[in-house]
């Protein structure tokens, strides 16, 4: 297997071209002479029509920008490899699932409401997607990092998208679901209220592209190779937990840093600190299908992991950055219609929608039908059919004919079960029904999973969907929206409802509007209908909340808060525990350049309190010295500790520098380490590895 990750990065080798120390020329090879002057009828004379060099630049650049994608436009990507490390072959005969196999790939995780140019931390959903290259072809796990989806059938995603992207009169918004057609649409219909719990929580504002996890959405299937069929849901599991940034921090670091996410992940990968993501799955045997109180076809829904545990069978490394992002991240196409045998698509009806729209996408967005022959997307198979020419082609097939079947290409070529290999088939369902257009009253529970997702929440948690909702429907402007929001609000939880209503000065109403329950009849007649009891009322696998004794602080930032006659030795002793543990130490002073240490030697410091934000950086550590004077009348220092206070993260001060906290508004809670107090690194470490201090939000009633 070892051969076949080196065929692909060969492949992709073999495309990359080295400028350096080369003789500039045309497109077509021809050397330039003059890359600076167009062709002129004299030095100060019009220029030529004759110009082809300048010409064939200028219409080159005039073509550098594709079609961004119309939903999932900015993303950032990475190549890495897949482990598999559990025997599945009594559920599939996938080849790159096989025990010990593996695989390269490259992964893209994006934003999905804003333009290519907006901010990593939106308020939004993440996309989540793999393209695997097996030795079967290439395989697209194409999901997000929510689990569950808005609407239930493809039919609606036009309308889903059109809502949420910046209103067409104004094009405002950008990037935000905070405005009246995306609540609009949202209000009139119910099947959004799961998805909306999890947009409206922590999980829609990750630390780190690196701390989400991902999940395939629908219901796949596997199939063996007697052709027998399983359910399954994939689940990636991030190694460095599951973690978000605050609102109110999520908005200043929009303002330092729009590339936050992407830096994060270039940077991480490109110091070593490759990210990692074990992959889970979920096996329902088809004699389940219909177990449960809920349908394993219905998008809006998850299947807890207390009835159907989740099991690790591998783990993806992300070890490599793209040399060049166009040619590799933005070209990169996903699709979840491109299968490998012994992995087939379910009948979840927004699944089957996606399965045109992702390849239908691509052919129009990079130019034609031969996307798959640039090298990102290239199978590391090699690829034989009787398909040729259109727009862009690179290969260059052999032959007379472009027809199947013939004669006059021995063997045309031929199909795989004709030439003793397996190809690719859909899984043998029995299927019977008339053709209409309808959904199933099975579809129909829309508020039973909401109310678990709030249930499982932790108080902090819950209190960051109330001010998220409260913050998304005050940019609303009809107020009759709002209402019809609230009364959704007021199905999944009574107290979720009066509390966001209170922000808005509004009384939740008891019942669904009129409205809402005309749209939401036409497509349940009778609803709403009685909710079936379900299995499980709370689930700890939704929380994103760290259990005491667990956590990482690994390639974690950690702000060293110094100046001139800082301590040397306070600063490496706290840098020596941090490294131990996988952390960053990045030294802030008040200049960046030369700053002497007390004990007198020196050292170049690249990062000063005026070009960094307190937001970039996961907690706060002041070190000993005589720089405790100069920085208790700093006031972008105390602006440093403060925030970061608000935010929630770790402060530790060393001996002699815990003055510094009383010039601020910050008060000693287990977050605030005093080296005479406690025990220095250890509570600093322990602290950090819980993510952050959520009880100081009401403790100290500092919104965060």
């Amino acid at each position: 297997m070892k051969k076949q990750k080196n065929l692909k990065t060969a492949e992709i080798d073999q495309h990359l071209v080295d400028n350096s120390e080369q003789i500039m020329t045309t497109n077509d090879g021809v050397p330039i002479s003059d890359n600076n002057n167009t062709l002129k009828a004299g030095e100060r004379g019009p220029s030529l029509q004759q110009d082809h060099i300048y010409f064939d630049k200028l219409m080159h650049f005039d073509r550098e920008r594709i079609p961004e994608r119309v939903v999932h436009a900015r993303g950032s990507g990475a190549h890495g490899i897949f482990e598999a490390t559990a025997d599945l072959s009594q559920y599939t005969s996938a080849a790159f699932l096989k025990k010990g196999t593996v695989t390269p790939l490259f992964t893209r995780f994006s934003t999905v409401a804003g333009f290519k140019g907006s901010t990593d931390l939106a308020r939004d959903v993440r996309g989540f997607s793999v393209k695997f290259y097996t030795e079967e072809g290439n395989y697209d796990l194409v999901g997000n990092n929510i689990p569950v989806f808005f609407i239930q059938d493809a039919m609606n995603f036009p309308d889903l998208v059109h809502a949420v992207k910046p209103e067409p009169n104004n094009e405002m918004p950008q990037a935000a679901s905070a405005h009246d057609t995306f609540w609009d649409f949202i209000s009139l219909m119910p099947e959004s209220a799961h998805m909306i719990m999890w947009t409206m929580s922590d999980r829609a504002i990750p630390r780190s592209l690196r701390m989400m996890e991902g999940f395939g959405v629908h219901t796949f299937k596997f199939v063996n190779a007697q052709g027998k069929g399983t359910f399954v849901k994939f689940h990636w599991k991030p190694r460095l937990g599951v973690h978000s940034v605050a609102w109110n921090e999520a908005q200043k670091i929009s303002g330092f840093d729009t590339d936050f996410h992407r830096r994060d992940l270039y940077e991480a990968i490109d110091r070593g600190d490759f990210p990692q993501w074990d992959l889970g799955v979920q096996l329902i045997p088809e004699a389940d299908e219909f177990k449960y109180s809920f349908d394993i076809l219905d998008a809006t829904k998850i299947i807890p992991e207390e009835l159907v545990p989740v099991q690790i069978i591998g783990t993806m490394t992300l070890n490599r950055n793209p040399e060049n992002f166009f040619a590799e991240t933005e070209q990169a196409a996903f699709d979840p219609g491109r299968l490998v045998p012994g992995i087939d698509v379910s009948d979840d009806p927004l699944l089957q929608g996606r399965i045109f729209s992702y390849m239908d996408t691509q052919n129009y967005r990079l130019g034609g039908p031969n996307f798959h022959e640039l090298p990102i997307n290239r199978p590391v198979t090699g690829k034989h059919n009787n398909q040729k020419d259109g727009f862009a082609r690179s290969d260059i097939p052999k032959g007379a004919v472009s027809y199947f079947p013939n004669s006059k290409a021995v063997g045309c070529p031929y199909h795989a079960m004709l030439n003793d290999g397996v190809g690719f088939e859909s899984h043998k369902q029995p299927i019977e029904g008339a053709k209409v257009r309808a959904r199933s009253d099975s579809f129909a529970d829309h508020f039973t999973q909401a109310r678990l997702f709030f249930n499982s929440q932790s108080p902090e948690e819950q209190d960051h969907m109330v001010n998220a909702l409260s913050f998304e429907l005050s940019k609303v402007n009809d107020v009759n929206i709002r209402k019809r929001e609230l009364a959704i609000l007021n199905q999944i939880d009574q107290g979720l409802a009066k509390n966001v209503g209170s922000n808005l000065g509004l009384t939740p109403p008891k019942e669904l509007d009129p409205l809402t329950l005309k749209f939401a009849r036409q497509n349940h007649p009778k609803y709403p209908l009685k909710p079936v009891k379900p299995e499980v009322e709370k689930s700890a696998a939704l929380s994103m909340k760290v259990k005491d004794g667990e956590g990482t602080i690994k390639s974690r930032k950690v702000a060293f808060l110094v100046d001139h006659g800082a301590s040397k030795s306070s600063i490496d002793k706290m840098k020596t525990a941090l490294e131990r543990e996988g952390a960053q130490a990045v030294l802030i002073a008040s200049h960046v350049g030369k700053i002497r240490f007390k004990e007198g030697t020196e050292e170049d410091i690249q990062h000063s309190y005026l070009t960094e934000a307190s937001v970039c950086y996961d907690a706060f550590y002041t070190a000993a010295g005589e720089s405790v004077k100069t920085l208790a009348e700093n006031a972008d220092y105390l602006h440093f500790i403060n925030e970061g206070y608000r935010h929630c993260k770790a402060l530790a001060f060393a001996q002699g520098a815990e003055e510094l906290a009383e010039r601020s508004f910050i008060k000693k809670d287990k977050g605030v380490i005093f080296e005479s107090k406690d025990n220095l690194t250890e509570d600093f470490i322990a602290v950090m590895k819980g993510h952050r201090v959520w009880e100081r939000e009401k403790s100290r009633k500092v919104p965060s």
